[in-house]
C-alpha cells in the first residue's frame, strides 16, 4: 500500500457528510449506573462523499479516483470543509494560531498540531497533511519568514537552528485529512441520469 499525495476533488468533497467519531465502551451496572471507558485515545474521521455528487461528470470523477487508488488500497488527501485550517472558520489563518511546542535549544523538529478546547478540557490532534504554501511559523510571537521548512507529507517543521530554550513555537496552516475508501466496491445505479440512487461512498481517516 502507499499514500498518494493527491486531493479528492474539492467540488465533490464540499457536499460530503461526516466528521469525527470515537469508540466508547459503556457497561450498564445492575444498580442502573454505568461505567464508560474510551477504547480510542484519539478520534477518527469518517465521511460519505455520495452526497457531493450532483452530475454524471461528478460520478465519473469519483469512479476514476476510486480506480486510481485501487479501492481501499491507497490513501489520499481529503478536504474537510468544516475543519481545514488552524484558525476559527470565521477568521483568517494567522502565523500564531496553534502552539506546536517550546524550544529547548537542541530540538529542531516540531510536529504541527491543532488543539481543540472546551472549558477546562482539550484534545490535541497531530496534523500530518498540511497544504503546501499555507504554513506560517512564529517564534516568541514573531513570524519567521526564513530559517525553517515544512514536510507537507508528515507535518513536521524543521528549523535550521534550534529555537532557544523556552521560546514559544507556533504555526498557522491549512490542512487535509489522510483518508482511504472504506469499501472495495461502489454501489451505483447504472442509470446515470438518476444519481440520487447512489447509496454510499464511504471514506475513513487513516491514522498512523
Amino acid at each position: 500500500m502507499a499514500f498518494h499525495e493527491v486531493r479528492f476533488p474539492d467540488t465533490i468533497s464540499r457536499g460530503a457528510r461526516g466528521g469525527p467519531e470515537r469508540r466508547t465502551q459503556i457497561v450498564a451496572l445492575s444498580s442502573g449506573d454505568e461505567e464508560r471507558n474510551a477504547s480510542w485515545a484519539n478520534s477518527r474521521r469518517r465521511y460519505d462523499v455520495a452526497y457531493g455528487i450532483r452530475r454524471a461528470d461528478d460520478l465519473a470523477a469519483v469512479v476514476a479516483f476510486f480506480e486510481a487508488r485501487n479501492g481501499r488500497l491507497h490513501g489520499f488527501r481529503f478536504k474537510d470543509w468544516s475543519d481545514f485550517k488552524s484558525s476559527l472558520p470565521s477568521m483568517a489563518r494567522g502565523f500564531a494560531d496553534q502552539a506546536i511546542g517550546s524550544g529547548s535549544g537542541a530540538n529542531r523538529f516540531f510536529q504541527l498540531v491543532k488543539t481543540y478546547t472546551s472549558g477546562a478540557q482539550s484534545w490535541t490532534r497531530a496534523i500530518v497533511k498540511p497544504v503546501a504554501g499555507t504554513v506560517r511559523v512564529a517564534l516568541g510571537g514573531v513570524e519567521q519568514l526564513t530559517g525553517w521548512t515544512v514536510d507537507t507529507t508528515t507535518g513536521i517543521v524543521s528549523f535550521t537552528t534550534a529555537p532557544g530554550s523556552g521560546v514559544a513555537v507556533a504555526a498557522g496552516f491549512d490542512f487535509d485529512v489522510p483518508v482511504r475508501f472504506d469499501s472495495d466496491s461502489m454501489d451505483v445505479n447504472l442509470d446515470i441520469e438518476r444519481l440520487g440512487s447512489i447509496t454510499s461512498i464511504p471514506l475513513m481517516e487513516i491514522r498512523r
